[in-house]
């Protein structure tokens, strides 16, 4: 599989990297995950019951550059509130900013779809 550009949206510009439908795919699979993990802390909002902490997001690429996505679901409190934290880096230059988390859904979507 050849990999093609993927543009990231921030919440102030984007970032554009060389990638692979396959690491699109499977960073879709984390974001889905990640996403299941936000959708039951939401559901246990009630006072009586304390929804059970889940685990961090932590998607890893090496490519032409590093990339890594993290998200802590336990400190959001929908899906739709949610960021993450992106970090790029090569020999060269390190960027570490934030993403809204469906908006980084929508930029995997768009990216799959394209490649297709």
């Amino acid at each position: 599989m050849s990999a093609s550009r993927f543009t990231i949206n921030l919440v102030e510009g984007s970032v554009a990297i060389s990638f692979t439908p396959q690491a699109a795919k499977d960073l879709q699979l984390a974001l889905s995950r990640l996403m299941e993990s936000l959708k039951a802390i939401a559901a246990k909002t009630a006072p009586a019951g304390r929804a059970t902490p889940q685990k961090p997001m932590e998607y890893q690429y090496t490519g032409d550059v590093f990339l890594e996505i993290f998200c802590n679901p336990n400190i959001w409190s929908t899906p739709f509130a949610a960021k993450v934290l992106i970090t790029l880096r090569d020999d060269r230059i390190r960027l570490t900013t934030e993403a809204e988390l469906s908006r980084l859904v929508e930029d995997v979507n768009q990216y799959l779809e394209q490649a297709v």
